[in-house]
């Protein structure tokens, strides 16, 4: 499971740099400047990827709720309600902030 975990975070990576210089540069922007955007772009890319990998291994997925952008709601051991944000951050929900998803 370890080595799925890793191949598939390599494999998140590598695919996420390749979309991001398939864009046409702009003429305003140093080389430096577009290695550390695209730099941020792989490591927010890789940790959605595990933290959203984890949380389906690890937790119970809330069906029928979604976030407030329509994220996957999970539940963790403590009963909590969270959904992973862009850059792979867990987000914490009341009950209340719960939204019905839409079919």
């Amino acid at each position: 499971m370890k080595n799925f975990l890793k191949v598939a975070l390599v494999a998140v990576g590598i695919f996420s740099f390749a979309q991001s210089q398939a864009k046409p540069m702009q003429h305003d922007t140093t080389v430096g400047q577009k290695i550390k955007h695209t730099t941020k772009k792989v490591g927010h890319a890789t940790a959605h990827a595990a933290a959203s990998t984890a949380s389906m291994v690890v937790d119970k997925k809330y069906d029928g709720k979604c976030g407030p952008g329509g994220e996957t709601v999970y539940i963790n051991k403590h009963s909590h309600y969270y959904y992973i944000n862009k850059r792979g951050h867990r987000v914490y929900l009341k009950k209340s902030q719960l939204m019905d998803k839409k079919m």
